[in-house]
């Protein structure tokens, strides 16, 4: 593997995991009161996948998405502002996690309901076979998802007009607190795809190498005009379904595997196999909580928006000259 693309990894994996962990204790410490969900363990698998993407190519995710918009670019300061609810955020404070929008990286859409984000992300896909602009649109979800209406319907649809589009099945396991064996009876979801003459591709996601060669395989299957891909990246969510759940619904024998596949020490390894140092390794951390840090600081510095903007952006308005860009 490229010694420079592992490093592109390591780096957005890196400033997911520490992202996430900071959050977790600004929550505990009683400076933000927020529903957060955590990412814990799902940090490589999107990391590697927004590595083999180009930086204007399309996003849609879902509220549980922190990992996927740091991996794409959203800036730390803007987004932990939108999740603090103030001004200077994303959406200028008023989506919070659940609706994060930042199109200067790709990042087009976070949706709030369970598999929503699969049809929108056709339209966006249609709209860059349309144009001929060369992008190609991820849509990002969870195991869940895909018993739903709106899973089968974007599927048949995006095969029918060969859009280019990667459905990215994050499957972590568990549908909530439910297991996947008891919400869904094939053995992967990439069996699905058959149903539809799409291409399929089931991957370990907690393996640094073969995930990102099967990024890079799906993206070039979209961007070269041979139509969708449905890849399924197999990972584990390392905490509860939110953060103050428990694993009270999970046996024994699946934390223990869980706690064995931790892509993060996985990942570790692999760079210290292909000559980094713990020096070096240690020094990237080390420099991605400053990052981190400096965005806190940023976002609870900022004031919260005021109550003149309780309309905008919700009715209809006339464009006034020097306003957000206008």
């Amino acid at each position: 593997m490229d010694r420079d693309k592992l490093l592109d990894i390591y780096t957005r994996t890196m400033r997911i995991a520490r992202f996430d962990e900071q959050m977790r204790s600004v929550i505990m410490s009683g400076k933000l009161a927020t529903l957060y969900y955590t990412v814990r363990g799902q940090e490589l698998v999107t990391a590697a996948m927004m590595a083999a993407a180009n930086k204007d190519d399309y996003l849609v995710t879902t509220y549980r998405g922190q990992h996927d918009q740091i991996a794409k670019g959203v800036p730390l300061d803007l987004l932990i502002a939108e999740i603090a609810g103030r001004e200077t955020g994303t959406c200028k404070g008023k989506g919070g996690s659940m609706h994060i929008t930042h199109p200067a990286t790709g990042v087009m859409v976070t949706t709030g309901v369970v598999g929503s984000g699969l049809p929108i992300a056709n339209g966006l896909a249609l709209a860059s076979q349309n144009r001929k602009d060369g992008k190609i649109t991820i849509c990002c979800f969870g195991d869940g998802a895909t018993n739903i209406g709106a899973f089968h319907e974007s599927m048949n649809m995006a095969q029918l007009y060969g859009l280019p589009v990667i459905f990215f099945c994050q499957n972590n396991r568990y549908g909530e607190h439910t297991a996947f064996a008891d919400h869904t009876k094939v053995e992967n979801i990439a069996l699905r795809a058959a149903a539809y003459n799409m291409k399929a591709i089931h991957v370990d996601g907690n393996d640094t190498e073969a995930m990102y060669a099967a990024a890079v395989e799906a993206v070039e299957h979209a961007r070269s005009g041979k139509g969708p891909v449905l890849l399924e990246a197999m990972c584990y969510r390392m905490m509860g379904h939110f953060f103050g759940a428990d694993f009270s619904y999970m046996p024994p024998d699946h934390l223990a595997e869980m706690a064995a596949e931790d892509p993060l020490p996985k990942l570790r390894k692999l760079m210290l196999d292909h000559q980094f140092s713990e020096e070096e390794l240690d020094g990237m951390v080390a420099t991605l909580d400053k990052e981190i840090e400096d965005a806190m600081t940023f976002a609870f510095e900022s004031p919260f928006p005021s109550a003149a903007e309780l309309t905008v952006d919700v009715f209809e308005e006339k464009i006034v000259e020097g306003r957000y860009g206008a």
